[in-house]
């Protein structure tokens, strides 16, 4: 397989001087698996070269014939303003330098700097060049609307506009390099999200996905890195880690929040210099594969708990998108509730059910704590009991039970006093009244759910209703 070069858009060394060029393009592609690069001797092609496209970073000798740096840099920036430059000089002087920089130069380095300063700079502007292009990205897509690739999120059964918002943020992150962070409640369908991703991100490798909860600082080192063969007691062959099995694809890391601190350390290193070490290694490899992380736990709660780290957690905050749970998305019931239909018939080997009509209705009034991932279940359960004729709501409403219709209980356990607020409290009569429209208006007026959201029978909600009318 071909190694897909790094980074995505190409990079320009600018020399009269052929032994530089051939020394940089090595320190860059030795020291930080840089190799989208192409080399001009000739000051005057460097144009020609651009109007082609796909360069995102010059690197500029200052001194050369026929077109110097300084006036080259000056014609980049008016022609070509999105393409950043680095100057690279023979002389140490702090006039050019500054000179360079209001011409529009990222940067300036004198051709005797240590190595690593070099990189360094060039990494810099890498990660630059690549914010400002997804930040192109993200605004032309929420300027068109709509999805270029609607069929990579088929997995994600919506007609919500706030998801439908999240997929297209997705589609203009998906070719980026950095982090992608995924957070919400368990069953919100956040790996689904994480596969919607690697298959807009064009990578060419595959997408391995690796649940870090209650992995301990060694496993996780192990299973990530890999190690080599004598690395530890029982480590008879090498193995490769997850990093190397996803290279030039996309790697996946669920319950990111449930990391110890030592592992969250190594993590941080990883996305950080983008290389790590298999155990037993002295000789780091490169991370050569987009990281998609996911996690139900309130992130931001942790670290200012002490539990997860600052540092990497604004690392991971790059790219982010929350999923909402499914009782904030109750339109998406009835389409999800045909799709599991459909979907468990054809697994269990059975003809489609048909719903009773208030189904949908009840299924709304529930709170569904397992989100998709519990209806899903609930439809499964149904038809795998099915026979024959309408679908049974028997075991809907046996496993909903007294949860119909409640509201979600605060996170310290306490319910919340509807009447806490108010000035003037209603009487039992008026306060009844209340409670039998609200409850009818969720159910769409079906009396029978109605009814099961107030803990009352059927009869006795037809009774008060009759006596409402006389």
């Amino acid at each position: 397989m071909t190694e897909a070069l790094y980074p995505a858009f190409g990079i320009l060394l600018v020399d009269d001087e052929p032994a530089w060029l051939r020394s940089v393009a090595l320190t860059l592609e030795r020291s930080a698996g840089i190799s989208n690069i192409r080399s001009c001797q000739d000051s005057r092609q460097v144009m020609g070269l651009l109007a082609e496209g796909g360069v995102g970073l010059v690197l500029l000798d200052l001194t050369m014939p026929y077109l110097s740096g300084e006036e080259l840099l000056g014609m980049i920036a008016e022609q070509y303003p999105e393409v950043t430059c680095i100057v690279i000089s023979g002389l140490n002087q702090v006039e050019t330098a500054v000179k360079c920089i209001k011409l529009g130069a990222f940067d300036y380095f004198v051709k005797t700097v240590e190595e690593d300063r070099l990189v360094g700079g060039v990494l810099r502007a890498i990660r630059m060049q690549q914010l400002e292009q997804e930040n192109r990205e993200v605004s032309n897509r929420l300027i068109s609307g709509g999805l270029r690739h609607p069929e990579a999120f088929s997995g994600l059964v919506t007609a919500d506009p706030g998801m439908l918002a999240r997929f297209a943020y997705v589609e203009a992150v998906a070719k980026s390099p950095q982090p992608l962070l995924i957070t919400g409640e368990s069953g919100t369908g956040k790996e689904l999200l994480a596969k919607a991703a690697h298959r807009l991100s064009g990578c060419k490798g595959p997408l391995v996905a690796v649940n870090v909860a209650g992995l301990d600082d060694t496993i996780f080192s192990d299973t990530l890195f890999g190690h080599l063969r004598g690395a530890y007691t029982g480590a008879e062959q090498p193995r490769k880690g997850m990093i190397e099995e996803a290279a030039d694809g996309t790697l996946f890391l669920d319950e990111i929040g449930d990391l110890g601190i030592p592992s969250q350390v190594k993590l941080l290193r990883l996305l950080q210099e983008g290389e790590y070490f298999p155990l037993g290694s002295d000789r780091p490899k490169r991370l050569r594969a987009r990281v998609v992380v996911a996690t139900h736990a309130n992130l931001a709660a942790r670290e200012a708990a002490g539990q997860f780290r600052r540092d990497l957690y604004y690392r991971l905050r790059t790219h982010q998108l929350q999923l909402p749970p499914l009782r904030e998305r109750r339109c998406d019931i009835p389409l999800l509730l045909e799709h599991f239909l459909a979907e468990a018939a054809q697994t269990l080997g059975k003809k489609k059910p048909t719903p009773p009509r208030e189904l949908a209705q009840l299924l709304a009034t529930y709170s569904f704590p397992g989100n998709v991932r519990e209806l899903k279940a609930l439809v499964y359960d149904a038809v795998s009991l099915h026979s024959s004729g309408v679908l049974s709501m028997d075991s809907f409403v046996t496993a909903i039970g007294a949860d119909t219709g409640t509201v979600q209980p605060l996170e310290d356990g306490e319910r919340r006093n509807p009447f806490a607020c108010c000035q003037q409290l209603p009487t039992f009569s008026e306060a009844a009244e209340l409670l039998v429209a609200e409850a009818l208006a969720r159910s769409n007026n079906n009396q029978t759910i109605a009814a099961r959201m107030l803990g009352i029978s059927q009869p006795a909600l037809s009774k008060r209703l009759r006596q409402r009318e006389v």
